[in-house]
């Protein structure tokens, strides 16, 4: 019998806490950029497009190992409506990993501005120039940035919960090195020889 897998492989883990370090310094990029003026508004658009460019590379080789390798069984004992909000969680987290940055590229197209990602390196437009559809796409960009970082608060608290309250597994599942975990008991009733008296514990 083959022991069911308890933790994601070293490429799931290490390509989730590199995104999350990514996602992480975007989002705070992001409120910057919203929050300054020249010429720090500059210095923090460069640094936002090849990040969300890496942001949506990652997520595609994320994907395409998630569906290759799978990942490990929920707890027996999950109610059943944790299960199925993990499950949409997941679905909405993967979503806009993908999104938001494919609307970045197409909101800056929109706009006729370039997506340099470095010096020499820049990404053709996926939309033709429109200030209609720019206007439309930052709006979507900016709002679905709030409800990302919304959903990365519930991703986290929903990891702290199954590390300090659960200790169920699921955490350490995708934990950077192998944590120490609540072993499970099972209890075992001994057996008897025939004709032998049973031993009396004193």
């Amino acid at each position: 019998m083959i022991a069911e897998r308890r933790r994601f492989t070293a490429v799931q883990r290490l390509l989730h806490w590199l995104m999350a370090l990514f996602i992480l310094a975007m989002l705070f990029i992001g409120v910057g950029m919203v929050s300054t003026v020249m010429p720090k508004y500059l210095t923090l658009v460069s640094i936002h497009k090849p990040l969300g460019i890496a942001i949506l590379v990652l997520a595609m080789i994320r994907l395409a190992v998630r569906l290759r390798s799978g990942a490990p069984p929920l707890p027996a004992d999950l109610p059943a409506p944790m299960k199925r909000a993990a499950e949409l969680s997941h679905y909405a987290l993967y979503a806009l990993m993908i999104a938001m940055p494919l609307i970045g590229w197409a909101m800056l197209s929109a706009a006729a501005y370039p997506v340099t990602l470095f010096p020499g390196l820049i990404l053709p437009a996926i939309l033709p120039p429109s200030d209609r559809l720019h206007a439309l796409l930052w709006s979507a960009h900016f709002y679905l940035a709030f409800a990302f970082f919304a959903l990365i608060l519930l991703h986290l608290a929903a990891g702290l919960f199954h590390a300090l309250v659960r200790r169920d597994g699921v955490f350490q599942s995708m934990a950077p090195v192998e944590l120490g975990g609540t072993a499970s008991v099972k209890t075992t009733t001994p057996t008897r020889v025939p004709g032998s008296k049973p031993m009396r514990v004193p």
